[in-house]
């Protein structure tokens, strides 16, 4: 039997292909199979219809010797996954008993009798193997698809069921134990965060790192405002040689890019900001508009939060701006909500309200109405204000302030999400002793004159 070096990841379903539901499921067996050392050549996504399927799984097979498919293993009509791997292999579909059984216990157990419908999850390709499903009806699928070409040993196809708790569960009992890694071939994946640069300057600053033919490769995407580095290297001499790659260029990256370079693996800047602040022995709090609590709810995602997050305000209105962070009616009045002179004193307000270390006021206007030519949609200004080193505290102590305006571009979600994403990226430079207003940040506009 050859080994599974590659795969191919097929998705199933009009809920996947009309983008109602997001596929999740490639991605948790796309990390999975890379920690195992098998590559991905492709992804694949068909609707619910029985030639669409029969198709795909015959040209996937031929393009690698394993394929996973999730999803359509139920008792709808349209859950045509034994089906169409009927078709592929040329077998009929048959009953299989101990799975019948399964699901005739799992209604029984729960007050319910079998009906027809039920019964079709027990069909199975004559050839293939029904595997248990220990969390849900369905049983999947394991068979084979045969080469065309003559000597060649063939496609394993695995079909799991499309509920994540049910795929993963299968996966790790029944899948994983089946297949054929290569024993000296390793898939080392390395993620590390980057804020602050606009990511045609980072491509830059990277220049032959990011060679499509180097090794280990590099690359790079972007959400939010965060940039992740991407590092894979696959080896066939194992782990150690491929991790000692990855360090190497780590090390690389972090001498080119300093503290643009905030985190590595599952690290967040919610969590980053929230671990410095508490190492410091300090806290941080929000005053929020059109953000509308997004920020605090960032940073309260993160389990510990309160050891460094005093809370937050929500001062959506001019009244409660006024009211509960303490700004100055005529500073609403002479310049408008959307303004640095608001934002400034929001954030100071919030300080000394809260009795925090650190306040980020966000105010703006995310949209789609609202805008006018000299504060479109997207214009938002975001005031850090921290308390100064002077021994003091309260309302009396001295405070500094950065605030900056910013036109971020997108729907109302992508300009609250970046919003509350470069309030905490202003924290973060001023935690790692940048000067005021340093660096100039992605959507940032020059002060007004």
């Amino acid at each position: 039997m050859s080994f599974h070096t590659h795969a191919c990841i097929l998705s199933t379903g009009d809920e996947i292909i009309t983008g109602q539901l997001l596929d999740t499921n490639s991605r948790y067996l796309a990390e999975q199979l890379t920690s195992l050392g098998i590559s991905i050549v492709e992804f694949a996504a068909v609707p619910d219809d029985l030639d669409a399927l029969v198709h795909t799984l015959r040209r996937l097979a031929s393009r690698a010797p394993l394929l996973i498919m999730s999803g359509g293993l139920g008792p709808t009509e349209g859950d045509l996954t034994r089906h169409a791997l009927a078709v592929a292999t040329g077998q009929g579909l048959v009953t299989d008993e101990a799975a019948l059984r399964h699901l005739t216990a799992w209604l029984a157990g729960r007050g319910r009798t079998m009906n027809e419908r039920q019964a079709r999850q027990a069909l199975r390709p004559s050839g293939a193997t029904c595997l248990p499903n220990a969390v849900g009806t369905a049983p999947g699928l394991h068979s084979r698809i045969d080469s065309p070409t003559p000597g060649s040993a063939g496609t394993d196809v695995f079909c799991l069921p499309g509920p994540p708790g049910e795929l993963s569960s299968m996966w790790l009992a029944s899948v994983v134990p089946m297949l054929r890694p290569e024993p000296s071939r390793v898939v080392a994946t390395r993620l590390l965060h980057v804020v602050g640069i606009p990511e045609a300057d980072l491509v830059t600053r990277l220049g032959p790192l990011m060679k499509r033919d180097r090794v280990p490769l590099i690359g790079v995407t972007a959400s939010q405002g965060v940039l992740t580095i991407r590092l894979r290297m696959a080896a066939s001499t194992g782990s150690a040689q491929a991790e000692q790659a990855l360090d190497a260029d780590e090390a690389t990256l972090r001498e080119l890019l300093g503290d643009h370079l905030f985190g590595r693996g599952q690290d967040t800047l919610p969590a980053v900001v929230l671990s410095t602040l508490r190492d410091r022995h300090e806290t941080l709090a929000t005053v929020e508009s059109c953000t509308g609590g997004l920020l605090g709810a960032l940073l309260t995602a993160i389990p510990g939060s309160s050891a460094s997050f005093a809370g937050g305000l929500l001062t959506y209105s001019n009244d409660l701006k006024t009211r509960l962070a303490g700004v100055d009616p005529a500073l609403i009045a002479a310049h408008g909500a959307v303004s640095e002179h608001v934002a400034s004193a929001m954030a100071a307000g919030g300080l000394h309200a809260t009795g925090a270390h650190h306040a980020v006021a966000i105010t703006g206007i995310a949209g789609p109405d609202g805008g006018s030519p000299a504060k479109p949609v997207g214009t938002v200004c975001i005031a850090h204000a921290w308390q100064s080193k002077s021994g003091t505290s309260g309302p009396t102590a001295p405070v500094s302030v950065d605030v900056r305006r910013f036109r971020f571009t997108g729907d109302r979600d992508d300009i609250r999400q970046r919003a509350a994403r470069t309030g905490l990226a202003m924290v973060y430079f001023q935690l790692f002793g940048r000067p005021l207003s340093e660096p100039r940040l992605l959507w940032q506009l020059d002060a007004p004159k």
